[in-house]
């Protein structure tokens, strides 16, 4: 029985691959990274197969039990980061009725952050393409008096993004409760078909929190003007932020 599971998941996932070089071909998604995550899953499935079919290593083998550290190693780090490299570089913009800008560090001095503008740059020019009506920004506090959405909604209106087209989410403290809030902006306005911009690496974490809710989500990472000093730190704390997104339907 394992073994005809794991044998249906791996035509499931070989068929996503079929199906992403395909879109890619067709111009549907622009991909940033030549290699969809379902790749990965594959050979994942074919080794598991391959387990299934061999003989099982001695309990107490220390070579077995080095093995098995480095594989759930491998696992806890490189599962994470594919889905970031994979999914999240991949451009999946299309017609659509509203942009979510997710928001992040906005200095004393109400400037802001070259991440968050790179965010908020994405977002207005979906909205300049004709890719969305409104724009949804959400943030928390700043570093000083300026709230994060309100440098975020001057410098949209500074990009030429009219400000009646622009919403904000001023308790945005964390992403699940932009998820939360932004959720309920849709179902308040009638809107049915969103994207969604923030770092490529945050964009997995919240196609899963929107899913949960119900909403099929399209992402597109933010244009970087430049590869951020911290990235190895937020890799590890998206890798980590996945994790606990991935094990608290089994707690709660």
């Amino acid at each position: 029985m394992t073994t005809a599971l794991v044998t249906i998941l791996l035509g499931g996932s070989a068929w996503n691959v079929v199906n992403f070089y395909l879109l890619v071909c067709r111009g549907a998604i622009e991909a940033g990274f030549l290699v969809p995550f379902s790749i990965f899953v594959s050979v994942a499935l074919v080794i598991v197969l391959v387990g299934l079919g061999g003989t099982r290593g001695r309990r107490g083998d220390v070579a077995s039990q080095v093995f098995i550290f480095i594989g759930f190693t491998v696992l806890v780090f490189g599962f994470g980061l594919a889905q970031m490299y994979c999914f999240g570089k991949t451009d999946y913009r299309r017609k659509a009725e509203a942009v979510v800008v997710f928001g992040a560090r906005v200095y004393a001095d109400g400037r802001c952050s070259d991440a968050v503008a790179d965010r908020v740059r994405t977002g207005c020019a979906l909205v300049g393409g004709g890719f969305g009506k409104t724009l949804i920004l959400s943030g928390g506090p700043g570093d000083g008096a300026i709230h994060e959405t309100e440098a975020m909604r001057a410098m949209a209106v500074n990009l030429g993004v009219p400000d009646e087209s622009i919403v904000l989410d001023k308790d945005g403290l964390n992403t699940g409760m932009t998820v939360g809030n932004t959720c309920r902006i849709f179902e308040s306005r009638g809107i049915e078909r969103v994207l969604v911009v923030s770092h490529f690496y945050h964009l997995p974490r919240i196609k899963m929190a929107y899913q949960r809710r119900g909403w099929e989500v399209y992402t597109v990472p933010a244009k970087e003007s430049y590869v951020l000093r911290e990235l190895p730190w937020y890799l590890m704390r998206e890798i980590a932020a996945l994790w606990v997104y991935y094990a608290r339907p089994l707690v709660v």
